[in-house]
């Protein structure tokens, strides 16, 4: 390889992401040796060939495989190195679930009694309410509210909710024990993903607040727990409040509507609202798209969705039939059960003529 085509150390490391520390620490351990060392100045040169495998290498040591799990995944063929990245995941995943199992424990030896009592539900009801309403989160390093459930109870309710800020998910249980007070707090997504296999195993699940999280106990069984976030969570009472008025309305089948969302090619969607009909069509055209019978109101309306906005709002609803309430093409689309109102979803649509422009938020 002649000189030209060699880069020295501090380029090569700007170009693969690592520093020149961890450069020649691999080099070191045989993992990545530079392609030239000047023999005089000691200096160390590397190919651009040699760029896959320190891009590769990076990654894998982001996800905290060691190094001789990474010299093993770097040397196997394809189909053996994907297997090795999965059982590294699964291993560290287990890890966490094992980790957060002993924290769980820790907290509670340290708990010092029962916190506040905020309802008791029926664990298969709970577990639903929370999977559907955590749909609508979002994993964002900048903004880690977003991966939260906002959980609000007062004497007659608890309210779980959620937003992306293109997707807000909401529904109101009645719980068999009311609370004693009013109580809201944010808790993390993640944990209530972790607990919710066991909360639906129980019968009944008594739901109490700590300072720093709240407590799934389930009477005989693995009791929860789920921290508390201190990131400030959306202002979604007032996206709700500030919703436009309603010009339309759609009553259609559930699944026929979510096999024909399935059936679109694209990763945008169209809804023409028209003639009794919801019409779901790929928003690049090409495909002649589904018409679903529907009882329709208002004027005729063209409505622009991502897919990944309206499917988990579509999915997630309760009941056989669900209605669409309609406030304009630039307005949040209400997605709710027809004949069972304790689910909302509001979904953002899309500007279609202009797909890089930002969308309304929620909140």
């Amino acid at each position: 390889m002649s000189p030209s085509e060699l880069m020295p150390i501090g380029l090569f490391a700007r170009r693969c992401g690592l520093t020149s520390s961890a450069l020649r620490f691999y080099a070191d351990s045989g993992l990545l040796p530079p392609a030239e060392v000047d023999p005089v100045s000691g200096y160390r040169f590397y190919g651009a060939d040699q760029l896959a495998r320190a891009t590769a290498l990076r990654r894998l040591r982001e996800i905290a495989m060691p190094l001789a799990g990474v010299e093993a995944v770097l040397a196997a063929p394809a189909a053996e190195a994907s297997r090795l990245v999965d059982a590294h995941v699964a291993k560290v995943v287990g890890d966490a679930s094992a980790a957060l199992r002993k924290a769980t424990a820790v907290v509670s030896s340290l708990g010092g009694g029962p916190g506040l009592p905020i309802g008791a539900l029926k664990g298969p009801v709970l577990a639903d309410a929370v999977e559907q309403v955590l749909t609508a989160t979002a994993h964002e390093t900048r903004l880690p509210v977003l991966g939260g459930l906002r959980l609000e109870a007062d004497p007659g309710s608890l309210t779980l909710t959620a937003t992306d800020r293109y997707r807000l998910s909401t529904r109101t249980l009645v719980p068999g024990t009311p609370p004693g007070r009013a109580w809201a707090g944010t808790l993390s997504g993640d944990d209530l993903r972790a607990a919710a296999s066991g909360i639906r195993r129980s019968a009944l699940v008594r739901l109490e607040a700590a300072p720093h999280g709240v407590w799934f106990r389930t009477g005989g069984r693995e009791d929860h727990y789920a921290r508390l976030l201190s990131e400030e969570f959306p202002d979604h009472r007032q996206a709700l409040a500030s919703l436009g008025a309603v010009t339309g309305r759609a009553t259609v089948s559930k699944e026929p509507f979510l096999r024909a969302l399935e059936e679109q090619p694209g990763g945008r969607v169209t809804l023409r609202v028209a003639d009794r009909a919801v019409h779901v069509r790929p928003a690049e055209g090409g495909h002649p798209g589904t018409a679903l019978p529907a009882t329709t109101t208002g004027t005729a309306l063209l409505i622009h969705f991502d897919l990944t906005t309206l499917h988990p709002a579509v999915s997630t609803a309760i009941g056989p039939e669900l209605m669409l309430d309609l406030r304009g093409a630039d307005q949040a689309v209400t997605i709710r059960s027809a004949d069972r109102g304790d689910l909302t979803t509001l979904a953002m649509p899309v500007r279609h003529s202009r797909p890089t422009t930002k969308r309304p938020r929620t909140g």
